[in-house]
């Protein structure tokens, strides 16, 4: 499936919950390694606010990119964000929706406010 690169400059993007392993097997509570490295990867959440408009999404990360001094609320940087639609079928059941990925997930500043007065 097509990967497609999500521009972020524009946006700003609150960490809403802690990295935590993704569990790929919630029977054997086996967790997801990337298919290349080898790396775990974790799943955190954040909310995504561009042009008004927020979104609360997942985004999964190595373990390696998960950068110390992350706090909750405050404002984090997702280099090489992409999102992958998917689709399946469980129980019978069609499902999709859209899988997020970046390469880590760093601190980052508040944007300055525009036009706003001292």
């Amino acid at each position: 499936m097509r990967t497609i690169r999500v521009e972020t400059s524009g946006a700003t993007i609150l960490l809403t919950e802690a990295p935590e392993p993704k569990v790929r097997d919630r029977q054997t509570g086996e967790i997801a390694k990337d298919t290349n490295s080898g790396e775990a990867l974790m799943t955190i959440g954040v909310v995504y606010i561009e042009d008004g408009e927020s979104s609360l999404i997942k985004v999964t990360v190595p373990e390696g990119g998960i950068s110390e001094g992350l706090a909750l609320g405050a404002p984090v940087s997702l280099p090489g964000l992409v999102a992958r639609p998917w689709e399946s079928v469980f129980n019978g059941q069609q499902r999709h929706g859209i899988a997020y990925r970046a390469a880590a997930v760093t601190p980052a500043a508040f944007p300055a406010a525009t036009g706003a007065a001292a």
